[in-house]
């Protein structure tokens, strides 16, 4: 699974991490920076008197293999 990681830097300075899983994954620099800016410009998230996405600082996208270690779930019948 491909996601998308949008890292903002608070208002207290700490780093906080926007994971978005169903993003399109053909999205160039320009349009991930401007659409960060916008959401920083919003002052909509806030956790314990700081706004956790104040400043943008980087963007990337993330391939997750999964390697399946067993796998339990029975197989629905199949109908015919």
């Amino acid at each position: 699974m491909k996601t998308l990681n949008l890292m903002f830097k608070g208002s207290l300075g700490k780093k906080h991490l926007l994971k978005l899983s169903y993003a399109n994954d053909q999205l160039n620099a320009e349009t991930v920076r401007q659409a960060m800016n916008q959401l920083s410009n919003t002052h909509l998230f806030f956790k314990n008197d700081e706004d956790i996405y104040a400043t943008p600082i980087s963007a990337k996208y993330v391939d997750t293999i999964p390697t399946v270690l067993f796998n339990d779930e029975k197989e629905a019948p199949v109908a015919e």
